[in-house]
């Protein structure tokens, strides 16, 4: 689609640039998957990151892998373990989008379904945000994601990376999804994932309207995994699932999780 309210496009290549770039009527462009596909009102300007470069994929000396957020779905589906593979696959696209959409712009939409979210915020993954002047903060992608289309990004800021540390993304992981249709949008995914000490961390995304995370010492019994999932208060409702369903659905999809890894 056309954008007809944008007049100029930018192209940094050095992060001092950005500064004077992202203001208001302003927007980061990675892929555009998003920002292509509908009328951006308002928007008078975009600042394409893709010059500036970034590695999409960093593996760190102590094992941590970092994603840029201008990393496609591709690279990150290529490069890592198969619960990669399976939450690039829940984003339900052509090779196009595949090859276009990045990890970034996937977190930073904020939808329910994103599926980013859903692998970062599972995989104890940390966002880091380049701020005005320098300033630089991290903040966990499962508080990063605050409510449908809203997040932690403040004015002037923009995602850089997302950090996933050693122990988490290597861990063994489960994996669960339901959607209306076979190729419809995610209704609900969870995604569970064992430690080395024993404990259990479950996540919820998509049936609800922002991330949220159970940490249990152990695999839980069915009656603490109900009591769990009974303090989520903020079940999703759009066309692709009414709240008492997704919250079904997750209730089941859940227990399959935790049998897994038990």
């Amino acid at each position: 689609m056309d954008l007809h309210t944008v007049r100029v496009l930018h192209r940094p290549v050095r992060r001092g640039e950005l500064d004077a770039l992202l203001g208001p009527g302003a927007a980061a462009l990675g892929g555009g998957t998003w920002l292509f596909s509908e009328p951006q009102p308002g928007l008078a300007a975009l600042v394409d990151l893709t010059g500036l470069g970034w590695p999409a994929l960093t593996r760190e000396p102590d094992g941590a892998l970092t994603i840029s957020a201008t990393c496609t779905l591709a690279e990150l589906a290529a490069a890592g373990p198969a619960l990669f593979g399976r939450c690039c696959r829940a984003l339900a696209g052509s090779f196009k989008i595949w090859h276009t959409a990045t990890v970034g712009g996937n977190i930073c939409l904020a939808l329910p379904a994103g599926p980013m979210t859903s692998l970062c915020a599972a995989l104890d993954g940390e966002a880091l945000l380049w701020g005005p002047g320098g300033a630089q903060r991290r903040v966990p992608v499962a508080r990063f994601v605050t409510g449908v289309r809203t997040t932690d990004l403040r004015p002037g800021e923009v995602l850089r990376s997302v950090r996933l540390p050693a122990a988490a993304s290597s861990a063994r992981t489960a994996f669960g999804r339901a959607a209306l249709t076979a190729q419809g949008r995610s209704g609900s995914v969870v995604i569970g994932r064992r430690d080395p000490d024993g404990g259990l961390v479950l996540t919820v995304t998509a049936a609800t309207e922002r991330p949220f995370r159970f940490t249990f010492p152990a695999p839980p019994t069915g009656a603490a995994l109900r009591a769990a999932l009974a303090g989520v208060d903020r079940w999703y409702a759009d066309p692709h699932g009414a709240p008492d369903w997704r919250a079904h659905v997750t209730g089941r999809l859940a227990a399959e999780v935790v049998d897994e890894l038990a």
